[in-house]
């Protein structure tokens, strides 16, 4: 049993490598974004104050956050771990996160900018499931469909170079600090680099896999 943490910039390949090692490592992936999301489709009071944070651009505050976080790690069964993508974001948060679970590893995905910018251009979604293509080098069996649940895909509005380039330099500006406090608390790293465009997603795996086991994680 691991409880990880996933840091990298949007675009660098968190969710489809999370989706991949929730199998490999045996843990529950709690993605806060993706539980957001569900939570602004309904029609509740909670609903509605996320969904002005988010329309915004703005963090959710912390208390919200926390909450909704110790709800979904309540959830996972005893002999599982979990891994965390999009939480914390803030020294705060990882200090609260620090009080409710201990955290075995970080994983650090380093993706250069310009890899970035071509993965989220081409990045594509399903409306559906939420499953995620690349029309460069994932691409569905059929144009425009799922292969999972058929659904229609479409393209983020944010996922256009000009608003990829101000994600990344909002996240780097953001997250700094949080893996300055993780390695200040002796927390070990899993840094996992991606150098190419057509890099395979299980190259990556590969790659973290690979540390955890260095780390005897696993």
């Amino acid at each position: 049993m691991v409880n990880l943490v996933i840091f990298g910039a949007p675009g660098s390949g968190k969710g489809t490598y999370a989706s991949r090692l929730k199998t490999k490592l045996n843990v529950e992936v709690i993605a806060t974004g993706d539980i957001f999301r569900e939570i602004i489709k309904e029609d509740t009071p909670l609903a509605k104050t996320i969904k002005s944070y988010v329309e915004k651009g703005l963090l959710v505050p912390d208390e919200i956050t926390l909450e909704i976080l110790k709800q979904n790690l309540a959830k996972i069964p005893k002999d599982k771990g979990f891994l965390l993508d999009g939480y914390p974001r803030t020294v705060e948060q990882a200090k609260a996160l620090n009080e409710i679970a201990k955290i075995d590893a970080i994983i650090h995905l380093v993706v250069p900018e310009w890899i970035i910018i071509e993965r989220l251009s081409s990045r594509r979604i399903c409306k559906n499931c939420g499953a995620i293509y690349n029309i460069l080098f994932l691409k569905p069996k059929n144009d425009m469909i799922c292969d999972n649940c058929g659904g229609p895909l479409y393209q983020r509005e944010d996922d256009t170079p000009e608003v990829i380039r101000r994600r990344i330099e909002v996240y780097e500006k953001q997250t700094q600090p949080v893996l300055q406090y993780y390695k200040e608390k002796g927390v070990p790293f899993v840094e996992a680099k991606c150098e190419k465009l057509e890099t395979p997603p299980e190259e990556i795996v590969d790659q973290i896999l690979m540390g955890l086991k260095n780390l005897k994680l696993i």
